[in-house]
Order: structure tokens, then sequence, then C-alpha cells
């Protein structure tokens, strides 16, 4: 007899009066689908899907208990009694698919402003944020009674909303529970500051209050750190200490471990390449200082990870959040012991740059995260007649045209000029810390596989290939730019390029990507976009023992990677190799291997001499030839469809997007 697949992971477990059918935990973060301060029929969705997939439990976004945390307009608002219908829809709906799911209460203290409140900052002390750098009022007594009776009230709507428990957040991630229990963080002088015991008062008081509005029937939890990771702040001895603590209080029923605060981020959320499971050596202590079960969370993407963390005593349930966006079927394909078609998360944090950008949850290669209604599972209907389709261009856009277009039912033939498909998704996994990226990749090819398209490598269609198809997708890309200006200067743009970007030893970012020339020791990586190209030419580079300087004109190289969150440390790991990073700066002039760069304030030049290359990040141009070629077709029926940086050269995620919505519609 065939043993079952994951036997720890994929095994039952209790949780005060509620058993939970595997170890699962949807982790709560943050969706942007809330209207009005309430869940919506989005909300609904995105949480049934995650359910349907076979998740056991789901805990939803974090809530706020006060209106003075709200960092950004529409923040849902746990203290709001019009939430109680809006649970009761989500509770009915996973309930039905039978996971359980639980309301995260919490107050973001000193880590938030005031913009969109309108409201001070509330904290223990007036100690700024690192992030947000806003000076805090001072919480009175008063104060501080207002948010427990917030945290109340929270749980009292839980209740009535049908909600299966509440998991009291805000002593994780530096928020304002962990900002009271830190000494770096709490240098008050009364009953709330000093001891630990004083230091805990705020908390037992919300769970005294919390536990008596839940009654026995719901689950209540605490969302707390395993390590703070700064200077002054908790470590894995100090958090132990506290669960046990807050285990004698008799008020709670599990205890959720994760680590960082807004200090250092990339411990909550790191990208690749961090270790997946980074967090459960702290967990682990965690885990041996408490009898209650103990969820474990850090960048946990394969089932096999999952499955050892749980056979090895490390914690009860393991939490995932981003792989869950990436894959709302990852219980459901690990259970069926197809683990393989599980559609990785890469580690790119486009979820958290989207929400960066106030849009939706969005995922870089799963469109229909934070789109269920239109997107999701159940939606995609075979093709009304079936169609002999072309997709030209084997890159992320084509590849899920094609397979899309297949699952559809279309006959499809794939053509790509190159030898290999991925296209510039193979160029970026060259940096070390990017590799993760080839998962998508893995991920299509299977997709291909399966629906068996026909796929013509080294084949640069041409009109006449593409007689005899009812449908043409135009998905070819885009060729980098190397004209030398920046776009402080629009005019020249159309212009004749600066005079030296033709010489042999300069390249836009693409073609150094792809062709990977020998150069000398001396590189300049001159960035004129401020994204994340910049940082992966210069790694690449740095990686392969090139002296790289990164000149931009910009205040700091690559600022986009703010909106990942992960400036800090890609910008940590470019200076440990040795990069050099030169700011308001633009080249000039280019003159052999003597390069001039100018100050875009103060247009003092100096010169860069012994530069063996220039390798320019200044976009790309669509490569739309074949698709006006072909455009005259369209008055004999020919469907014709461009996508992709084709159309435009932009993301991954709008070049998967654009394929899957033509795919659609075909």
């Amino acid at each position: 007899m065939t043993p079952p697949p994951y036997p720890h992971l994929l095994s039952p477990l209790a949780i005060g009066k509620h058993t939970i059918r595997n170890r699962v935990w949807m982790a709560a973060h943050a969706t942007l689908l809330v209207k009005d301060n309430l869940f919506t029929d989005a909300h609904v969705h995105y949480y049934v899907e995650r359910a349907r997939g076979g998740v056991g439990i789901i805990t939803m976004e974090a809530m706020a208990v006060h209106p003075t945390t709200q960092p950004y307009k529409g923040k849902a608002f746990a203290f709001d009694p019009r939430m109680v219908p809006q649970y009761r829809k989500i509770a009915d709906a996973v309930h039905a698919h039978g996971a359980k799911i639980l309301a995260q209460p919490w107050h973001r203290g000193r880590e938030t402003n005031s913009v969109a409140s309108g409201e001070p900052v509330w904290a223990p002390s007036s100690v700024p944020c690192s992030v947000y750098r806003e000076m805090p009022h001072v919480m009175t007594a008063a104060d501080i009674g207002a948010i427990i009776e917030g945290y109340r009230l929270s749980a009292r709507y839980a209740r009535e909303g049908g909600l299966d428990g509440i998991e009291v957040h805000g002593m994780s991630h530096g928020y304002l529970l962990n900002q009271f229990l830190s000494p770096a963080t709490n240098h008050r002088t009364d009953e709330f500051g000093g001891s630990v015991e004083n230091r805990l008062r705020i908390v037992r008081e919300i769970l005294d209050a919390t536990r008596a509005e839940a009654g026995p029937e719901l689950m209540v939890g605490v969302r707390i750190n395993g390590d703070d990771g700064h200077e002054g702040g908790l470590g894995p001895d100090e958090w132990a200490d506290i669960a046990r603590r807050l285990e004698a209080t008799g008020h709670i029923d599990y205890v959720s471990v994760s680590q960082g605060t807004y200090l250092n981020r990339m411990l909550i959320y790191p990208t690749a390449p961090e270790i997946h499971g980074y967090q459960m050596a702290a967990t682990r202590k965690i885990k041996q200082a408490v009898k209650l079960p103990v969820v474990g969370v850090g960048r946990i993407v394969e089932p096999e990870e999952a499955e050892k963390f749980l056979a090895a005593g490390d914690c009860d349930f393991v939490a995932l959040a981003r792989a869950l966006v990436a894959d709302p079927e990852w219980v459901a394909k690990a259970a069926r012991g197809d683990a393989r078609r599980i559609r990785p998360c890469v580690g790119a944090n486009w979820c958290m740059s989207s929400i960066f950008a106030q849009a939706p949850l969005a995922c870089i290669h799963n469109p229909a995260a934070g789109a269920e209604i239109e997107l999701g599972t159940g939606t995609l209907k075979p093709a009304e007649k079936r169609k002999r389709v072309a997709v030209v261009g084997g890159g992320p856009a084509g590849m899920r045209a094609a397979a899309t277009l297949a699952e559809r039912g279309h006959a499809v033939t794939l053509f790509e000029r190159r030898g290999q498909l991925g296209g510039q998704v193979r160029f970026w996994a060259k940096a070390p810390s990017r590799r993760e990226l080839l998962g998508i990749v893995e991920f299509l090819s299977a997709r291909l596989a399966e629906q068996n398209v026909e796929i013509r490598l080294n084949t640069a269609a041409t009109p006449a290939d593409l007689d005899g198809y009812e449908s043409v997708l135009i998905a070819t890309g885009a060729s980098g730019l190397k004209h030398g200006w920046t776009p402080l200067h629009p005019a020249r743009w159309a212009g004749p390029p600066m005079q030296g970007t033709g010489q042999d030893n300069v390249f836009s970012y693409l073609e150094y990507l792809e062709r990977e020339p020998q150069l000398g020791r001396n590189v300049i990586v001159a960035d004129g976009l401020g994204g994340r190209q910049g940082a992966v030419v210069a790694e690449v580079l740095a990686t392969r023992g090139h002296a790289v300087e990164f000149v931009t004109q910009l205040a700091q190289g690559s600022p986009d990677l703010a909106g990942s969150r992960d400036w800090g440390k890609v910008h940590g790991m470019l200076r440990r190799l040795g990069v050099r990073f030169t700011v308001d700066s633009e080249i000039v002039a280019i003159d052999g291997e003597t390069v001039t760069l100018r100050d875009v304030y103060t247009r003092d030049t100096v010169l860069r001499e012994n530069v063996a290359a220039v390798v320019f990040m200044l976009g790309a141009a669509a490569e739309d030839a074949l698709f006006h070629a072909l455009a005259p077709r369209r008055a004999s029926g020919l469907d014709l469809r461009l996508i992709g940086d084709a159309l435009a050269p932009r993301r991954v995620d709008a070049a998967i997007r654009e394929g899957e919505l033509a795919a659609r519609a075909i």
C-alpha cells in the first residue's frame, strides 16, 4: 500500500475546541481589496479560492482596532459593527469548503503615519519608526484603554460574524504591542513600562477582554515574534519567556511565530534567495517553551519543506502567505501527490510592490491573485470554436498565452527565435539572487507540455510562416536601448545617439545579459530607469569579478526596490560585492575607454579613465514590426493581437496577465 504523501502536513490537529483538517495555515497578509473600511465580495472569492484549494485554516488580513492605525485609506476596521455581515458572508463561504477562518485585530503603533488617518501616530513612547519617521504621540492611560476596547469590540464582532476565532496581532513585526513589550521602544515609567510584567500588562488586558468576548468556543491565538532581529530588541529567549507567560493566562489556544520589525523588513517577507524556513530555529525555541500548538512561517515554498519542519517538531502548523498567493491549490496538489504542478512562489515580492503602488494584491505569475472573480478557478471556459492559433515569441507572455489557448481547446503553435523558451526571465535569472525566477519558466514549460502545444524553437517567424492561422498573437518582446540619453533629455531620444554609444564596448542591459561578452576589469552600469535592471546587471558583473561603478541620475540606485521592500538588502549585497554608487550623475560622453560624467544639479563634470565597458539601462523598444507587417490581413479576417513587451516594455506580471487575457478572448 502506498503511504500517503506528507503524513504530517496532511494530518488533522485540534486547536481549542476545533479540529483543523491539515497543518497548512494561510497567514494573514494585506490585499487592498477593502472598500469603505469593510471586506468585499472580492475578499470572499479570495479566501474561498484558498479554502477550496485545501487550506486548513485562514487568518484574514490584519484589521484596525482603532482609527489611529490606517496605513492607507480603506483599511478594514475590526471595531466597526458593519463588519459583522461581511464576516458572515466570508465565514459561510469558507466553511462550505471545510476550512476555518479567523479575524486578526491589530494596531501598527509607530509603524505608520498620520497621512491617511488624519490622527497622530500612537505609541508607548515617542520613538519614530525608521520607515515612516513621524514622531508619535505618547499614549495616555485613556488611550491604552481605547486600544483595549478596540480589541474587545473586534472579538465581539468576530464572534457575531460566525468566525472561528481571533488572532491577536501586534506583538510581531514591531507593531504596537511589540512596541510595548520591547525595551528598545518602551521607555515608560508608569505601570505599562519597566519590568516584563508591566510591559506585558496591555497584552494581558487585551487577552482578558478578547477571551471574555470570544467565550470558550472560539479559538484565540497570538501572533508574536521569535526574534526582533535588531539592537536592543527582544531575542528568542525573551520571546520564549513571553510565550510561556501568555500560555499561563489560560486565554490562548495557539501561538503563531514570525520575526522582524520595520527596522529589518526582510526578516518579515524576504525576497529570494533567502533560505526557506529561515525562521525555524527561533520558532523551535518557542515550541519547546509551551505546550500549545505553535505555528511556524518563513519563506516555506514546497510541501517537502513544510513536511520536514513538522516532522522535526519545529512547529505544529506551517503558515504560508506568498506561496498561497502564487497557487491557491497548493494543498490540493500536494495531497494528490502532484506537487510538481504547484505554481512556485519565486520570491520576487511583486505582491508587495503591487500593494506599495496602492493597487490590489497581485502575483508576478499568477494573474488570478486578487482577481479571482474574473480569473479564478472555474472561470476558464472552453473555446466555442477550435481555431488554429499562432503565438510568436516564447517569453512569459507567449508561453502563458499558448498554454491557456491550448487548454481552451485551440490548436496552438508557438514560435521562438531562440533555442529555448523563457525570454528575459532567463536573462534576469543569471543574477545569483534571482535564480528562483526560473520557476516561472519551468511552470509554464510544464503547462505547455501538458497541453501538447507545438513548439518551434530557433524559428524567427515571418508573415509567410503565419499563413493559414486564424488568430496570431505577437509576443516578440523588446530590444534594449543604448542611445545614451537619460529621461532628463526627452527631446534627444528621437535624435542622434550620444557620441560613443556605437562603440563595441557599449551595450544595452538586454544585449549584455543575452550575449554575455567578455569584458575588461572596469565597467560602468548606467541606470536611467531606477528599477531592478541596474541591480541585476551590477550583480552579474560583480560576481564575475568586474569592478563596477553604478551611475544614475537619480538620488539613489534602483529606488523602485522600495516597493518590494528589498532596497536595503540589495544595496547591502552589491556593496559587499564592491559595487560603487555614483548618484545624481549621468554620462554625457564616451570616447574609447574614457567616460565623462556630469552632476545633474551642479553641471560639474568628471572623467572616468580605463573604462572597459558601459552597460546602459535606458528602457527598451517594442519589437512590433511583425505585428505591423500582418496588420493588413485584419481586413481579411485575421484575429491579430499584440501582447507583452511587444505592446509596451514593462514587467513579467504584465506580460503574463496580457497573455492570459488575450488567450481567454479568442
